[in-house]
């Protein structure tokens, strides 16, 4: 080994040390660096007030929660407003799960120097990870003193009562009523809910109240997160356990998702992959309007455009009930006329609907598709009502079997992202039939093999003048014949 090698391994050896001093000092600098986890990344940059990472185990969804503690406890947050002097909660499982995983990553982000004072429930102050702590003070950089404290949902609701707090973090799902509480703890500073979790137990109040945001509450942020998202798993190694687990554990275990029973009809579906936002498709795109009619019940109607390879984009959405055709005719003449849609030679919107909608019934002199063509919008009932090949190839177009996602849906279209999350089997191998109106004429669409969009050619008079001599020659044939 000559001189140069030699400074050079000194000098690696130097920079090395050099970067140990570094995560010593200022260990919460060093999380998500060098290899960045981008879904971590989202978590801590929403500014909502009630946010969720749903995330399978060993999925970095526990180190977002950590990390977003001790931010807000040390008042460096490096995406939010900061504050001195913070309060807030972690909220654990059982003392036990709190000891093992929640408080040891808390500590994991906390230098040693920023510690004022260490509470213990159980076990000694100088050794916090071996036992069970009460709570964290903190040194804020505005000067003051942070608190971090812990709870466990063994505790009885009383327990969770009085206090005001900046935050609560809950380390995997808690009960409805200490999630109830605590949201209470948080609303006099206007603090915030966030939590980190594995959803394994179905479909609870969480996944009405988070996943489905069934109240619409535009503080309520989720994301989901699975192996293949933590850049530090081995691809081989999530493969290999992969083997090893029943659909519904995949679900849960690798992928992040809610299920029951009987398990997700698309569980290919991921918001944070199919839904965009929206942006001016060109008019070239525009394709075709999908329709299930609904008097009491929702009529859904979707707009879909189709690019040059083949992606479908869903761009909009009329999802209303308790209307009669003349007012969902109105509404879709209206949409249809914002978006600058295509009509036919005589003025009238096109639209694939239910075959249903041919019918009569003996209270109605008209079907439902005569009154909408009366209004203006010429439907086609001849559309392809196959369950089982329709959402296999809805599967198809969400990049089912390794493929790459061929269906986008604009974030304004509420109703169809919300049927598609909780679209579950039932026992007879068909989907449940609730919630599912705009799902089926997504699937209309979707089995009438649209066509990409293909770029029309000017041609020149000539040629066109050419297509109008042999139109005229078939026409006198025609006569003679």
């Amino acid at each position: 080994m000559n001189e140069r090698e030699k400074e050079i391994i000194r000098a690696v050896a130097r920079l090395d040390r050099r970067r140990q001093k570094f995560r010593e000092q200022n260990r919460l600098a060093c999380y998500n660096t060098g290899t960045v986890h981008q879904k971590q990344l989202l978590f801590h940059k929403s500014l909502c007030r009630n946010r969720w990472v749903f995330g399978g185990n060993r999925s970095g969804k526990t180190e977002c929660g950590a990390a977003e503690a001790v931010y807000m406890a040390r008042g460096n947050h490096p995406y939010r407003q900061n504050r001195a002097d913070v309060f807030g909660w972690v909220v654990s499982v059982s003392s036990a799960v709190q000891r093992d995983v929640a408080q040891q990553k808390i500590l994991s982000y906390i230098n040693p120097e920023w510690v004022r004072d260490v509470v213990m429930t159980s076990g000694n102050k100088d050794n916090p990870s071996g036992g069970v702590i009460d709570y964290i003070a903190v040194e804020n950089v505005f000067g003051g003193v942070s608190k971090i404290g812990f709870k466990s949902c063994e505790m009885s609701r009383d327990k969770f009562a009085g206090a005001s707090l900046d935050f609560v973090w809950f380390d995997e799902e808690p009960p409805k009523d200490i999630y109830d509480e605590c949201r209470m703890r948080v609303v006099d500073r206007k603090g915030d809910i966030f939590g980190t979790m594995t959803p394994l137990m179905g479909l609870t109040f969480i996944y009405n109240k988070i996943y489905m945001n069934e109240d619409a509450d535009p503080q309520v942020w989720h994301i989901v997160m699975e192996w293949a998202d933590n850049p530090y798993l081995d691809p081989a190694e999530i493969e290999s356990v992969s083997k090893t687990m029943s659909q519904s554990e995949l679900l849960s275990r690798r992928y992040g998702k809610f299920s029951e029973a009987k398990g997700l009809v698309y569980p290919e579906f991921c918001e944070n992959t199919h839904v965009i936002e929206p942006f001016a498709a060109p008019s070239a795109w525009f394709n075709n309007i999908s329709i299930d009619p609904g008097l009491n019940n929702p009529l859904s109607a979707h707009w879909y455009a189709v690019d040059g390879d083949g992606t479908v984009y869903v761009i909009a959405e009329h999802y209303e009930a308790m209307r009669d055709v003349s007012y969902h005719a109105a509404r879709i003449k209206e949409i249809s006329g914002d978006l600058g849609w295509h009509t036919d030679a005589f003025g009238r919107y096109g639209a694939l609907i239910d075959s249903a909608a041919s019918q009569r019934t003996l209270a109605a002199s008209k079907s439902v598709a005569e009154l909408f063509s009366d209004h203006g919008i010429n439907v086609n009932t001849k559309v392809d009502k196959d369950m089982f090949s329709g959402i296999s190839r809805v599967k198809e177009y969400l990049g089912g079997g390794g493929r790459a996602p061929r269906l986008y849906i604009f974030s304004t279209c509420k109703n169809l992202i919300r049927e598609i999350k909780g679209y579950f089997w039932g026992a007879d191998d068909t989907p449940k039939k609730r919630d599912d109106h705009a799902l089926d004429e997504l699937r209309y669409f979707i089995a009438s093999r649209p066509a990409p969009y293909t770029e029309r050619v000017q041609k020149s008079a000539v040629a066109l003048d050419k297509e109008r001599l042999i139109r005229k020659r078939k026409r006198k044939r025609i006569k003679l014949q």
